[in-house]
């Protein structure tokens, strides 16, 4: 979480906006389940686990990949919570064609795909100092020395992103009003050392945020920043402290 600024710099375009509004009152008029729709999870009410805490140990990392999963998640060892969600917005088409990027939490992995869900990249990320799933009400109207560790989440749920500014840097706006963006690593103090932490092969020194998520400047720049230039797109932040199916509408058995 960085500073914000009085506007957006890029507003969502409005027949998207329109669109959205006439699914929606279809959705309510006839009782219709659509998968992804809900709002952000930020909004319940779901409390963040103690800094102090121990960190839950990294979700299952598939070793292998399948068949029919080969190159679509890139080199790395990709998570069964990121494989599910991937399968599920490409089989349901939650992302309505648009960029989507996906946030493991628990293993600090961003995944970047375009509106076929072909993987563009993928990168370490830092995150929230706090381990939990939703956001404090009113956070991002809050000085930044007014936020105390334990309200550093970074919050789960599907989030309708669009590129913009902050007081210091272009950055990917994730929930304007709650201060979310992705953006590239800010150097900040020396002893947090940022950039070392994103270097690093573990995932568990990778919490140090406000709540932001910071990845390096080339993922940024060659990866997020063409994905997002002149549209907006979806971001699915997976939960760490609930079951991924509470959070989002995914079937148990997976294809796509």
């Amino acid at each position: 979480m960085i500073g914000r600024p009085g506007r957006r710099v890029l507003a969502r375009p409005r027949r998207f906006a329109r669109w959205q509004a006439v699914l929606a009152w279809v959705i309510v008029a006839n009782g219709i389940a659509v998968p992804g729709i809900a709002a952000p999870v930020g909004a319940a009410p779901v409390g963040a686990a103690p800094v102090g805490a121990a960190a839950p140990a990294p979700v299952s990392i598939a070793a292998a990949v399948a068949p029919d999963d080969a190159g679509r998640f890139g080199d790395g060892a990709t998570s069964d919570d990121v494989r599910d969600t991937v399968h599920w917005v490409s089989a349901s088409h939650d992302n309505h064609a648009l960029p989507f990027v996906v946030i493991d939490k628990v293993n600090a992995v961003v995944l970047a795909f375009d509106g076929r869900g072909n993987l563009r990249g993928r990168a370490p990320a830092l995150l929230g100092m706090a381990r939990g799933d939703a956001t404090v009400p009113g956070i991002g109207q809050r000085k930044l020395a007014t936020i105390t560790p334990a309200e550093r989440t970074t919050p789960a749920g599907r989030f309708e992103a669009s590129l913009g500014r902050d007081f210091e840097q272009d950055i990917l706006w994730i929930d304007y009003d709650a201060a979310l963006s992705l953006h590239r690593v800010i150097k900040g103090r020396r002893v947090d050392d940022r950039a070392g932490r994103l270097a690093s092969p573990t995932p568990s020194d990778n919490r140090i945020s406000y709540g932001c998520v910071n990845v390096p400047p080339g993922f940024y720049d060659g990866v997020v920043k063409p994905l997002f230039t002149g549209t907006v797109g979806i971001v699915y932040i997976l939960p760490e402290t609930k079951p991924l199916r509470s959070v989002f509408a995914i079937p148990t058995k997976v294809t796509g």
